[in-house]
């Protein structure tokens, strides 16, 4: 009979309990104790909403407090050697070392680096191992989680992140390959197992994502020895899991891995079963991943019936694609959406129910039928709706020139009337958009939105605090100022609130990284501008000051990726409708005297397809969209962009046929290593490399920042190089962003002295 399971729960909490329990205990309001029995809180409820939902087995060890590929590196004593110290006098404190970094007076360290987990807007913390590297297991965190479930009566399933793919996300302190380590990690992988047994685990799911990406011969033969060798161990059975794609041209090396289960992604590659199946042992059983676990709209039911149906026999459980991580918890939570929009959606509880229903009618269920006959109904309406289309937006979009995409001047022709127009010194300074979103901001936004304030008194609160803003950064002797974007929620969010085709929820939070959430906005129809969105802002900072003042907007790919997408068209169709929208809003900003426009798109490598043969189509649609954003303006306005916490090296090229004028980009926690691009590939326009991780609350000194200024000047000329932090500051306080922000244009004035000296 087949079951229902999930891979993993959203771990932040409905009401985002886990973020306001982490940041109490960082500000030293609460002790430890508190965040624990948070955690231990939020995991049952977790367990107990998703058995109610349907689930026969249920996940765990899919919790963590910051991230679980930290988790795994810390499980197995990977802790680089400047926090070993710290995490043996606390392991507590130590964990959060390496996730934020540490300056405790008697320490400064920088936290691990940070980049995308696949194509989905999750971060996860690079590991870093060393050249001899020694792995143990430490701590008994998945033991501890599966026996508070059993101590429940509940069915767990340990998760671990699999040997092979772990390998692959970290990095070797030495540069050399993290493979080269798998022999000295495999014991302690087979120790665990051997444990997770002994507590009573029947089944372990190793986590190997890697397999749906392009891989070569180390790569294969890499796990042919890791899962022979876990094969010898006395461990649960083992279910092997991907998602996120296809296995491709890896099905054959997956499906014969000595595993008795294999979990396969049928939403974004529902082809793959006809191809797994045939190759699949006879003593193996498999995980339908179909239901999507990246989205939030109810599923297709008949398909993924079909697809089970095919399956037959070998078919043990019903699942999503992957960890519900990336959706939010429960759509009960929400009264407030309209009423066609929310029956189309589904959450994580919903689409545990949604796999309930399908293994019902499997068994011949006439309730399930039923329901499924309902299920489709809606599903057609949703399809057939007119909320979805609007016949102006696809009349502009079928007018679309390749002209429109193209500035009218090559970049050494723009640059010259740009510095001209904007009079800057050599390494200007910036930032990249907000200042601290401070508790009292907050307030005022919350009092605004439940009515507690008039819209005068708001305005008037906002206008104060942009006015300090900019005095600030006067004060610091910054050169190109931002307003500080007091009145925005989230980057994207803000910009979907203003445009038409988007719609908003009130619980429906996913986790970024950390404590940080987001709540992705609803992409469900054709998108249209109605009215300017930022130009009053902008106009009114820069009437406040001769220094130029930045418009800046959210770039069309960040808007698309960073949404949850409606799925009835390509995503390539909606991208190029933000486009247009955000095409009037530049040339509207330029028309206002707004002489700097910045364009952020920081999801441009995280949309980048898993697979190489699949890159040029999308970085094809994905620069043309930015460019028809960005490229009707004339040349005496500067475009800038700003990309972070990705590895964009390989995509480099890419980056420069977006043609804008400067480009800031996250480098200081991987310390310029993204600038090894630039070696092999000379940049033509300005680059501002970040020298400031504001994802930590450490406080970089300026020696430190001239340092990274000095390497970067090793692969760029003075001319191109701009000073700016990795990303904006809106989650920091004011405290250190002074203090850092000094640093900054201090580091930049020396570096324009030296360079004055050595031209004497």
């Amino acid at each position: 009979m087949i079951s229902v399971t999930h891979l993993g729960f959203p771990r932040i909490g409905a009401r985002r309990e886990l973020k306001l329990a982490l940041e109490s205990f960082w500000k030293g309001d609460t002790p430890a104790q508190a965040l624990h029995d948070t955690a231990h809180g939020l995991r049952e409820r977790h367990w107990q909403l998703a058995r109610q939902a349907g689930a026969d087995v249920v996940p765990c060890n899919d919790f963590s407090l910051y991230d679980h590929v930290l988790d795994t590196a810390v499980l197995f004593d990977a802790i680089p050697a400047p926090y070993r110290e710290v995490y043996d006098e606390n392991p507590l404190t130590g964990y959060f070392a390496l996730a934020r970094g540490l300056q405790d007076g008697r320490r400064d360290l920088h936290a691990l680096e940070m980049t995308k987990w696949f194509d989905t807007n999750y971060h996860y913390l690079v590991p870093q191992f060393e050249r001899d590297q020694r792995f143990v297991l430490r701590g008994d965190k998945p033991l501890a989680e599966l026996a508070q479930a059993r101590a429940l009566g509940i069915r767990a399933r340990p998760v671990l992140l699999g040997p092979v793919s772990f390998l692959k996300l970290g990095k070797r302190s030495d540069g050399g390959d993290p493979r080269e380590l798998l022999d000295a990690l495999l014991p302690a992988y087979a120790e665990l197992l051997g444990k997770l047994k002994a507590a009573g685990a029947e089944w372990v799911q190793l986590d190997e994502p890697a397999l749906v990406l392009d891989l070569d011969d180390d790569d294969r033969d890499a796990y042919r020895r890791a899962y022979a060798a876990l094969a010898e161990a006395d461990a649960p059975q083992r279910l092997l899991t991907t998602y996120f794609g296809g296995l491709g041209d890896n099905a054959a090396l997956a499906a014969r891995l000595p595993v008795q289960g294999l979990h396969v992604d049928l939403v974004r590659a529902p082809q793959q079963l006809e191809s797994v199946l045939p190759l699949l042992p006879d003593d193996r059983v498999l995980s339908l991943g179909v239901v999507d676990g990246r989205n939030i709209w109810r599923a297709d039911l008949d398909a993924a019936l079909s697809l089970a149906r095919r399956a037959g026999d070998r078919a043990h459980w019903l699942a999503p694609s992957c960890s519900l991580l990336h959706v939010p918890t429960d759509l009960e939570l929400e009264r407030k959406l309209p009423a066609p929009l929310r029956h189309w959606m589904a959450y994580a509880r919903q689409k545990i129910e949604e796999l309930r229903l399908l293994a019902d009618a499997l068994t011949g269920s006439a309730d399930a039928n039923r329901d499924l006959a309902t299920a489709a109904s809606a599903r057609a309406a949703r399809l057939a709706s007119p909320l979805l289309r609007n016949a102006e937006v696809r009349k502009r979009l079928a007018a679309v020139e390749p002209a429109m995409t193209r500035r009218a001047s090559p970049y050494p022709q723009r640059a010259k009337v740009q510095a001209q127009r904007l009079g800057l010194p050599l390494f200007p300074t910036t930032t990249i958009g907000s200042f601290p979103q401070t508790a009292e901001v907050r307030r005022a936004r919350a009092e605004h939105k439940a009515g507690k304030i008039d819209d005068a008194a708001y305005r008037t609160f906002l206008e104060n605090e942009t006015k300090l803003c900019l005095r600030e950064q006067e004060a610091l002797g910054i050169d190109v100022l931002v307003h500080g974007e007091f009145e925005r929620n989230d980057m994207v969010e803000y910009f979907g609130e203003q445009l038409d085709g988007f719609a908003f929820t009130a619980h429906g939070w996913v986790q970024s990284y950390g404590s940080r959430c987001v709540k992705p906005p609803v992409l469900f129809g054709d998108v249209v501008r109605p009215q300017a969105m930022t130009v009053d802002w902008t106009r009114y900072a820069q009437a406040q000051t001769q220094r130029p003042v930045k418009g800046m907007l959210t770039g069309p790919v960040t808007i698309l990726q960073w949404s949850f997408v409606r799925d009835d068209q390509p995503r390539a169709d909606s991208c190029r409708q933000i486009a247009l929208a955000l095409r009037q809003e530049v040339l509207d900003l330029e028309a206002a005297g707004i002489a700097i426009v910045q364009i952020d798109e920081p999801a441009l490598r995280e949309g980048l397809p898993l697979r190489r043969a699949d890159w040029p189509a999308y970085l094809s649609w994905a620069g043309e969209s930015f460019r028809l954003a960005a490229s009707g303006v004339g040349d005496a306005t500067q475009i800038h962009t700003h990309m972070c916490y990705a590895e964009f090296n390989d995509i480099i090229e890419a980056v420069a046929a977006l043609d804008a004028d400067v480009i800031s980009i996250e480098t200081s926690r991987s310390r310029m290593e993204l600038l090894d691009a630039f070696v092999r590939y000379r940049y033509p326009n300005g680059i501002g490399p970040g020298v400031y991780d504001i994802h930590s609350p450490r406080v970089p000194s300026e020696t430190e920042m001239r340092d990274l200024l000095d390497k970067a000047l090793d692969v760029l000329e003075p001319a191109q190089l701009w000073v700016n932090p990795d990303c904006g500051l809106k989650t920091r306080g004011w405290p250190e962003v002074r203090s850092a922000l000094r640093a900054m244009v201090q580091s930049a004035r020396g570096l324009r002295e030296q360079v004055a000296a050595e031209v004497d």
